[in-house]
């Protein structure tokens, strides 16, 4: 068995979701003794596993068609999740819809990261089969470290009494900045810190001025950060808080959980049946509850849940990731021409 792994435009969306997603697939085949391949001009191999949407993607379907290769799209993005991110995303996400279906519809198989996302695509008139398969995580690279810690606090100079309120994401409304803000506007003795870039014009000129100039002291904006630092941040912090409103899976949460990191999220469709209040995070709902736990959670009024959230990150390792792959692609090719 042999895997043609697709990513296109891996220098301008690398750093997203998308392109860590694309990195565990890599460790997850590799754990379980898959063989793959990232060259698009191979013919040798057996299955094509998509990850990416641009004109090439759909190229490289086509290509495979031909060849009479079984195709794998792995549904990451949603016309839901599209909507509040770059500039003009709400007028054409009924046209991305339209396209990710035309997509998607190409594939023997859908692989997505949730049964959330998975309902989602099956209301959009997909029959294939769509396996609800999560993106992973690399437990130990997330494992409490205190040289990394160190280097966190180091980074941002922060002393230890310091109570510090961490997320990560791209600037993108839908990913709750406009609340994380405000909420680091209403509480100034927690420092709050996102990590995350994108591309300043792609995005509406209300969140580029809350990253360049209108936010309080309080908060930081470093950029996209790497390594040591943002590793140890999800551990060194007092509280991983990401208040987005739609998510396919959301990879930073299963980080946050492998760091053994209390976890403050907003109650999504996404999280049901695997993050659950009260069990392994806390969530909210407003504004105004998100200070009121972010004070419980940080004063230890709540009951720490950060072992059970821990072994729900466990559950998505890369390994297991790898074991569910190969039981979707052995099915694929069992399958009569």
């Amino acid at each position: 068995m042999k895997i043609l792994l697709y990513f296109e435009g891996l220098s301008v969306i690398g750093k997203s979701g998308i392109g860590r997603a694309l990195a565990h697939q890599k460790r997850a085949l590799s754990s379980v003794g898959i063989q793959y391949t990232l060259d698009p001009s191979s013919e040798d191999y057996d299955i094509l596993h998509v990850n990416t949407y641009g004109p090439n993607s759909a190229r490289m379907v086509a290509k495979a068609k031909r060849l009479g290769k079984k195709i794998i799209y792995h549904a990451h993005s949603t016309e839901e999740d599209f909507r509040n991110s770059f500039v003009g995303s709400n007028k054409l996400a009924p046209i991305v819809k339209k396209w990710l279906v035309h997509l998607y519809s190409q594939a023997d198989c859908l692989i997505t990261p949730t049964p959330y996302s998975r309902e989602l695509l099956k209301s959009y008139g997909l029959t294939q089969p769509i396996a609800a398969i999560s993106n992973g995580i690399d437990l130990q690279r997330y494992y409490p470290n205190k040289e990394k810690e160190a280097a966190f606090r180091e980074y941002f100079s922060l002393p230890e009494e310091q109570k510090v309120i961490i997320s990560v994401g791209l600037f993108f409304e839908r990913k709750g900045i406009i609340d994380f803000v405000e909420i680091a506007r209403q509480m100034p003795e927690y420092t709050f810190i996102w990590f995350g870039d994108v591309p300043m014009y792609s995005i509406p000129r209300n969140i580029r001025k809350i990253v360049k100039h209108d936010h309080p002291k309080n908060v930081i904006f470093p950029g996209y950060i790497e390594g040591e630092v943002i590793e140890g941040g999800y551990s060194a912090a007092d509280l991983f808080f990401f208040p987005s409103y739609e998510e396919t899976e959301g990879i930073v949460v299963l980080e946050a959980l492998a760091s053994r990191q209390k976890v403050l999220l907003r109650d999504i469709p996404v999280y049901s049946g695997w993050m659950k209040d009260g069990c392994n995070c806390y969530m909210g709902r407003s504004n105004q509850e998100f200070i009121t736990l972010i004070k419980q959670m940080t004063s230890e009024q709540l009951p720490d849940v950060t072992e059970a959230g821990f072994k729900t990150a466990q559950g998505k390792s890369i390994m297991e990731i790898g074991r569910e792959l190969k039981s979707v692609y052995q099915d694929m090719l069992d399958e009569p021409v």
